[in-house]
């Protein structure tokens, strides 16, 4: 089949004219994007909708979807809101104790009796 291109030359259509490097950039790309798609539809899927810009999961959806590598970059670096944090964070309430104490907090307070 042959067309007429931008340029007004006459092409046959087929792949084989293009240049091979071409060819392995433009499956990069799409590779990329696929991935980058995938990945942002994922975690927005696992992510509560507390933590997502503009409070819609649809709307990034649709984003995602429809403008491909540009919604996923801009969902993951725009749409997603860390946890939120309280203003005074919440200290351990046990202390630091020795070697000891970690053990026996692991595996149990020892049995000094020795077998007999």
């Amino acid at each position: 089949m042959v067309t007429l291109s931008i340029d007004g030359s006459l092409t046959d259509g087929s792949l084989a004219t293009i240049s091979p490097w071409l060819l392995v950039a433009l499956g990069v790309i799409a590779l990329a994007e696929l991935v980058l798609d995938v990945i942002a539809l994922v975690d927005l899927y696992r992510r509560p909708i507390t933590q997502v810009t503009l409070g819609n999961k649809w709307v990034w959806v649709v984003l995602i979807i429809l403008i491909n590598l540009i919604g996923s970059i801009l969902y993951l670096a725009i749409g997603r809101k860390g946890p939120e944090r309280s203003e005074h964070p919440q200290r351990p309430t046990e202390q630091r104790g020795n070697a000891a104490s970690v053990v026996d907090v692991l595996y149990g307070a020892r049995d000094d009796t020795k077998p007999q």
